[in-house]
């Protein structure tokens, strides 16, 4: 090392200088005040979670925005249901499994309210206002009567009680109300026999909590953080926010309301002589004079009136309710026009964009929580109380595969989706079976009902444009050409392949309702124009 090396200063680095360059870990002047605890979110539920629970319910009956978003959130979740369609390979087979299980689902709730489709309706909305929600299955006896011996109940989320943590007596832990094994396994559920806040639900004194195994238990909810065991409101980001904004907007109305009411103040120098109409003062002294139409008051020398003139919300009430109202918006994960119903300012293109990461994340809901959380496992507790009960004669693991089916998205414009899911299926990128099943039907059932309207067209002698019987997948190009002179240009005219002057026929019964003239021609990019 050189003598005037030992001078010069040295270059920054080491971990303190990493610390430096991280803004969020700075504690400098703009950031000395901002020491949030290191806490696991397990915690934060414990110690937080019943008055966030209350104050979620409360938000969801009283403010308009809050349950509008609630009523959204549930409604694109899971819509009229999240329907099976059986993998089965035995088509006698799979048709009895789906037979029994739609007459099964209307016996399904425990408490005769709905049917399954109708519970998950219910389990999206615990989800977006108490964050969880849990799924008991109730075995029933062969005498009630029941095609398959079994029904949900749905428990709310303060039947399991937030402060019980504890050790039980067989050396397992209880946290929040949930029981674990030495490994980390779920294996009971201690929940409260009567609802904490229900003081209708008055009986004899009983035990408070009652321990069911984890097997008889579905526990339904988001996990935001890996371990977290017990769910987080969807709400809970914009609940300041809307309560704040509400108090607001009360303010501000009975503001208005009370400046309405005054129409104009009498000043006079002899308060001892009334005016017309005034009527006798009051205990404190004050009098009121009320007019009607037409009335021409004298004022006395030294009366004057003026006039009430109350302050207007100015232009910024609107800007202001907007950002409010978009923020939250965002925080809930909704679209804007989905929580507040004003569209004012949307066109075609914003809403598709908005709709289309809106829906990816409610994709993500679908399939990862209620599907996996909730319909595959009723589905196998179904199949295992079918065979058991006798209601199937069939193998559980063999009738097991299936593919849950969520509700069909609505477009702002159907014709072009649906011209591009025809050109998709031409060009071999989908198959009919996905197309369908993306509209909220099973292919199967559609099948069998366009073979049942052919049959009945045929046999009533009807014919129209697109024939349901004509072509069995994507929009099949006849191989050959009619002849001059025998039937060309008529519906049984034929074209070589690569011809486009001929009729063409649809895929679907969807194409009979496009709209075409008798004679019109309808092409694309199936394999037999390649």
């Amino acid at each position: 090392m050189g003598l005037f090396d030992r001078f010069r200063r040295r270059g920054p680095g080491g971990p303190s200088a990493m610390r430096a360059r991280l803004e969020g870990a700075m504690a400098k002047r703009r950031l000395r005040g901002w020491n949030p605890p290191l806490e696991n979110i397990n915690a934060l539920v414990a110690s937080g979670g019943p008055r966030l629970l209350a104050r979620s319910r409360e938000l969801v009956v009283t403010n308009g925005y809050a349950a509008n978003a609630c009523e959204a959130f549930a409604a694109n979740l899971v819509g009229d249901g999240i329907k099976p369609s059986s993998l089965i390979g035995d088509a006698d087979l799979r048709d009895r499994v789906q037979r029994l299980w739609l007459a099964w689902t209307d016996e399904a709730d425990a408490d005769g309210l709905t049917d399954f489709y109708g519970l998950q309706a219910m389990v999206a909305r615990e989800m977006f206002v108490a964050g969880e929600c849990f799924v008991r299955l109730r075995p029933r006896r062969a005498e009630d009567g029941l095609l398959v011996p079994l029904q949900l109940q749905l428990l709310q989320s303060e039947m399991l009680p937030f402060e019980k943590t504890e050790t039980a007596a067989n050396g397992n832990r209880i946290r929040c109300g949930i029981e674990f094994d030495a490994i980390g396994r779920r294996v009971a559920y201690h929940f409260r026999r009567r609802h904490p806040g229900d003081s209708t639900d008055q009986g004899a004194v009983i035990p408070e909590t009652v321990r069911v195994p984890a097997a008889d238990v579905l526990h339904i909810y988001r996990p935001i953080d890996a371990g977290q065991i017990r769910g987080l409101p969807h709400i809970a980001p914009a609940m300041v926010r809307l309560f704040l904004l509400d108090q607001y907007d009360d303010a501000e109305l009975d503001r208005k309301k009370t400046a309405a009411m005054f129409a104009g103040f009498i000043t006079k120098t002899a308060p001892e002589e009334p005016m017309m109409g005034e009527a006798e003062a009051d205990l404190d002294g004050a009098a009121i004079a009320s007019l009607e139409p037409g009335t021409m008051q004298v004022l006395l020398p030294g009366e004057d009136v003026t006039f009430s003139s109350p302050a207007d919300v100015g232009s910024s009430y609107e800007a202001f309710q907007y950002r409010t109202l978009l923020s939250v918006a965002a925080s809930l994960g909704l679209p804007y026009h989905l929580v507040t119903g004003d569209v004012r300012q949307a066109n075609y293109s914003s809403l598709r964009a908005e709709l289309v990461e809106f829906r990816r994340r409610i994709g993500q809901l679908q399939h990862g929580v209620i599907v996996h959380q909730l319909c595959r496992a009723v589905w196998q507790r179904w199949l295992e109380t079918a065979v058991l009960s006798g209601a199937l004669d069939a193998d559980p693991a063999q009738v097991r595969p299936v593919q849950w089916i969520p509700p069909r998205w609505d477009w702002v414009d159907p014709l072009k989706d649906i011209q591009a899911q025809v050109l998709a299926m031409e060009a071999g990128i989908t198959s009919r079976r996905k197309v369908v099943e993306a509209t909220g039907y099973d292919i199967e059932e559609v099948d069998r009902e366009n073979a049942a309207d052919a049959a009945r067209a045929t046999g009533l002698g009807l014919r129209y444009r697109t024939s349901p019987g004509e072509t069995q997948g994507a929009r099949a190009t006849p191989a050959t050409r009619a002849e001059p002179g025998n039937g060309a240009g008529n519906d049984h005219g034929r074209r070589r392949r690569g011809d486009r002057s001929g009729p063409r026929t649809g895929v679907t019964t969807w194409q009979a309702g496009m709209r075409s003239a008798p004679g019109d021609t309808v092409t694309g990019c199936g394999s037999g124009d390649l």
